[in-house]
């Protein structure tokens, strides 16, 4: 992949990267310098994206919404009664953990909302959100829609992806130097901390979003805000209805915890580990898109637990494609990237968590060797 990278880089006149190794893989990160994105390049993106909507790609998929949302509430709904009808607190953990998937399903449909992938009208778009984001998960769906699409605008970039803008971890041996006290600790280790960490993701979502909310850079803040509370309410209400308060603390602790682990195991792969790249990207659209993703291999149970977003190149080349018509985008995107000389990286799911290992712990090896 790295050659292929450089091939690219040489050929429109990108100066050198700087390289930092992946040990236990044949890969590198590559660190870009900021220039402006070839005008050789400005029509390709338009040139796939026809090939895209000529087979139908990005048509509304109103049959297999309909199905999903049924599908994802009645999971939710179904962890919700496995806790009302059993009895013995072990067996309850067990709705815990049933829960914590229906609430990541649950983050799934949200996520595709988000991108009017469901409806393209405003108004349905934003009641639907509010009403999983906020009612059902508890966080604010207009604070998550402002970080994903700054996200997507500005992948892998570290001033302006907020992905990739985590105290606790560092993507670059500058960013890594620079950290101090107990953040330098943790960033020196940071390949063995970073799965432990997810198991904290809900408590940052809620935390940033109650944040955003405060700051009143949502539309409506007071009605995101109330709606949150509302769903606290009736979630500790269902869970003190029947446990005690020591019982109700372990569910929920449990639960948010693998909530949080499930979310974050399935978006590392998508980026971390990948071309990083400095402020004023030197490609174009298309290929800090793709150079910036990774996908993870395809079977029907990938594609159901990763709720599609292992197709991590078609989704950020065409965030409104319905989730059910990623797959078939793949061979069209792969053969584009093929016929011009981009590389697209996919790998195996063990595989994906290899290279982010690796590329985590590469970054952060001058700190361990103390010469920063």
């Amino acid at each position: 992949m790295q050659d292929q990278l450089r091939s690219l880089a040489q050929k429109v006149g990108i100066v050198e990267p700087r390289v930092q190794s992946i040990p236990g893989t044949s890969d590198v990160a590559l660190i870009y310098p900021g220039s402006n994105a070839p005008r050789a390049f400005a029509n390709e993106y338009a040139e796939l994206k026809q090939l895209i909507k000529q087979k139908g790609l990005l048509d509304q998929q109103p049959a297999y919404y309909t199905y999903k949302i049924l599908f994802t509430v009645s999971l939710l709904a179904g962890s919700v009664i496995f806790l009302l009808v059993v009895n013995n607190f072990w067996l309850q953990l067990l709705s815990a953990v049933f829960m914590a998937f229906a609430f990541a399903q649950m983050g799934f449909l949200g996520h595709d909302l988000g991108h009017r992938q469901v409806f393209r009208t405003s108004w349905n778009t934003e009641m639907s959100s509010f009403v999983v984001g906020n009612l059902l998960l508890g966080q604010s769906w207009s604070w998550w829609v402002d970080k994903h699409n700054r996200h997507h605008g500005h992948p892998n970039q570290p001033d302006s992806d907020p992905d990739i803008a985590i105290p606790l971890l560092a993507f670059t041996e500058e960013e890594a130097r620079s950290k101090r006290g107990f953040l330098r600790f943790m960033v020196k280790y940071q390949a063995y901390f970073v799965l432990p960490l997810e198991l904290l993701g809900w408590l940052t979502f809620l935390i940033f979003s109650v944040r955003f909310l405060l700051e009143r850079k949502a539309k409506h803040p007071l009605a995101e805000m109330s709606v949150m509370a509302l769903h606290y309410l009736l979630y500790f209400g269902l869970l003190f209805s029947r446990l005690n308060i020591w019982q109700a603390i372990v569910f929920f602790i449990v639960q948010r915890a693998l909530f949080g682990l499930y979310l974050g195991s399935v978006a590392a792969p998508n980026h971390k580990g990948m071309p990083v790249w400095e402020k004023d990207s030197p490609l174009d659209f298309l290929r800090q898109q793709v150079l910036t993703s990774r996908n993870v291999r395809s079977n029907p149970l990938i594609d159901f637990w990763y709720g599609a977003l292992n197709y991590q190149i078609e989704h950020h080349l065409f965030p409104t494609m319905p989730r059910n018509k990623l797959k078939e985008a793949q061979q069209v995107v792969r053969a584009y990237c093929e016929q011009h000389s981009i590389a697209y990286h996919e790998t195996g799911m063990l595989q994906s968590y290899r290279e982010i290992l690796g590329y985590l712990h590469a970054v952060s090896a001058p700190l361990r060797e103390n010469k920063a």
